[in-house]
């Protein structure tokens, strides 16, 4: 009887009809690409399998959590895609074991309507993305000549979105996007692309809440994380940014544009080699506000701005008195080095300016020997306590 189930299982994996698991009381329905036509030899089109496989997945109606296996070991080739939902499960596992890679060409030999895009997941609950492999952008080719180049790997209006366990590396543009998404928790990512590739950001968030980061790596081009506009209840822990430029509240406000972002913690995130270390950025003539905003046991080595808030990140159509408030912005235990003598920038707009901005335990000194670290300040109110540099200029 236990070689017939074995070759019953064995039957079942191999064929192109899914494979059933049960673990405890849980199924886990087991949907293998290779089953639908995929060959994972990084050279051939794998999209269409994908696809195949998502349409079976999706529908679904069995109790228990579809998975897809992208298995380890194999390199699969695909063009821009996109997984839509809604669907049936309340929950689907995509555990990539293996390599995904974008196709080596440039915008012109993309189509048309996927050119802001690579892969995408859109009106998804419950999906969980994980297994431990690489998701590869090839974006060296869109670095040296485009401006309008596709992110990796993006979600939209994905409610409960788990993202764990995986490898990012050289996207075109940013290598995760999170728009629109309620609850998602991100963990144990590893990204990277060459210091010099522009705008290569780790992730970036927009009009999403309740958002948990925690244990990711980041080196790339641009900003490691950044939150934008319509952005609340984001929790961000245990990130080692560098090279970069930080993690960024904004860009906040372009071309007059009005923006919100509140309710966030960056908590233990070290910063080594960064043109910034934490960061806010908002245009002139926008509206809007960032508030609630609290940066705690921060660590910068060699950090160019390890601590800045920049009310004129770009004047263009500035309107006179017109800007996005910053107010409630708290640093407890931001300590380190840095590669420019001025370590505390706040750069606040003349007429509205930035309120309740708190220090606390501040210790960044300088990363030449024999040279000092100031701070500098524009219209800025608050209060500190306990700072290298001095923050004087702070008006009560």
């Amino acid at each position: 009887m236990k070689f017939l189930f074995a070759a019953l299982f064995m039957f079942l994996v191999a064929s192109p009809c899914l494979c059933v698991r049960i673990i405890a009381d849980d199924q886990i329905l087991l949907f293998n690409v290779m089953n639908y036509g995929a060959k994972g030899d990084g050279q051939s089109d794998d999209s269409q399998a994908f696809l195949k496989v998502w349409q079976v997945v999706c529908v679904a109606t069995h109790q228990g959590t579809p998975v897809v296996l992208v298995p380890k070991g194999r390199t699969f080739l695909l063009q821009p895609i996109v997984f839509n939902g809604p669907c049936n499960s309340a929950s689907i596992n995509v555990q990539v074991e293996g390599k995904l890679v974008a196709p080596e060409s440039v915008a012109w030999k993309w189509p048309d309507n996927n050119k802001d895009t690579w892969i995408k997941f859109s009106d998804i609950n419950g999906l969980v993305i994980n297994g431990g492999g690489t998701i590869d952008g090839q974006g060296a080719a869109w670095w040296k000549c485009c401006s309008n180049r596709p992110t990796a790997l993006h979600f939209h209006n994905c409610k409960n979105l788990q993202l764990s366990d995986l490898t990012h590396i050289n996207s075109p543009r940013n290598h995760i996007s999170v728009n629109s998404c309620d609850g998602a928790h991100i963990s144990n990512l590893h990204m990277f692309a060459p210091e010099d590739s522009s705008n290569t950001d780790g992730i970036d968030i927009s009009t999403s809440s309740n958002i948990f980061i925690r244990k990711l790596e980041i080196k790339t081009g641009d900003d490691c994380i950044a939150i934008n506009s319509g952005s609340s209840f984001i929790n961000i822990t245990d990130v080692a940014c560098g090279p970069g430029h930080g993690i960024s509240i904004g860009s906040l406000g372009e071309n007059g544009e009005y923006a919100t972002v509140e309710e966030v913690r960056v908590h233990n995130c070290s910063f080594t080699g960064t043109q910034n270390g934490v960061r806010i950025k908002t245009w002139q003539g926008g509206s809007g506000y960032a508030r609630k905003i609290t940066f705690e046991d921060i660590h910068v080595v060699a950090a160019n701005n390890p601590v800045i808030i920049d009310q004129h990140y770009d004047a263009y159509d500035a309107v006179r008195g017109s800007a996005v408030e910053v107010s409630d912005v708290t640093y407890s235990n931001v300590h380190g080095t840095s590669a420019v003598d001025d370590a505390i920038q706040l750069n606040c707009d003349n007429s509205i300016g930035c309120t309740n901005i708190m220090f606390y335990d501040i210790n960044i000194t300088s990363s030449a020997p024999g040279k000092k670290t100031y701070a500098s300040c524009n219209n800025a109110h608050g209060r500190f306590s306990l700072s290298t540099p001095n923050i004087s200029c702070l008006l009560y």
